[in-house]
């Protein structure tokens, strides 16, 4: 279904706003299904492969894996297909599992954006500092996994009640904790060295950075914008 074609959400009565979210879940509870049932197979024959080493085997389990990859990039695209029309109706949204936060034992990179003007926009006062926005992004650099720490110091003025803070730098994926240079490694890496999602996923946990693989999946159909 094609969100950018349907009608504004005001234009939308309830009823077919109701309808919507639930075709739409439904589409997404099929990948959903699809993504187990994979799991499964995949699982069984790995079992397989520790009782006899097939060339077979493993060449059938390789091929569910990257279908498997399929299904949960289409997967994440119905996520959002379902989160888009469905904002203003949030009870009907199923629960998403919470982020985990970034690994501690990487390097931190702080990068403070101050404002602009350094007093206030409107009276032309001094400024102080009272707190800050902090957001983090998951970076690669060839061979190295780092966190760039985004720091945003917060003012106000004193006589009137603003605050000024820089804006926050954008992202190469909205609200994703994705770097350009870690998504571009993950998408040469798959389509140029021909290394599957879940054989990255595997190659980034000895690294000490869990990356499931249907977080590479999002990833990627996200970049596919």
């Amino acid at each position: 279904m094609d969100v950018a074609a349907l009608p504004d959400l005001d234009q939308l009565d309830i009823d077919a706003l109701k309808a919507l979210v639930v075709a739409q879940r439904e589409s997404l509870a099929s990948h959903t299904q699809q993504v187990e049932h994979l799991k499964l197979v995949i699982e069984k024959l790995r079992r397989m492969i520790l009782g006899a080493k097939s060339e077979k085997v493993i060449v059938q389990v390789e091929q569910f894996e990257l279908q498997l990859e399929d299904a949960e990039t289409e997967q994440a695209a119905d996520e959002e297909k379902f989160e888009a029309p469905a904002a203003e109706t949030k009870p009907l949204l199923p629960s998403r599992p919470a982020r985990k936060p970034l690994p501690a034992h990487l390097p931190r990179e702080v990068v403070t954006h101050m404002p602009e003007q350094d007093c206030c926009p409107d009276c032309g006062g001094q400024l102080r500092n009272f707190g800050e926005d902090v957001a983090e992004i998951l970076e690669y650099i060839p061979a190295n996994f780092k966190v760039i720490r985004h720091v945003r110091p917060k003012f106000s003025c004193k006589q009137y009640e603003r605050v000024v803070e820089a804006p926050a730098p954008s992202r190469v994926i909205e609200r994703g904790l994705v770097g350009p240079g870690l998504l571009a490694h993950v998408l040469v890496a798959k389509y140029a060295d021909h290394c599957p999602l879940y054989r990255q996923s595997e190659i980034y946990a000895r690294e000490g950075v869990e990356l499931d693989r249907s977080t590479l999946a999002g990833w990627e159909r996200r970049a596919s914008y």
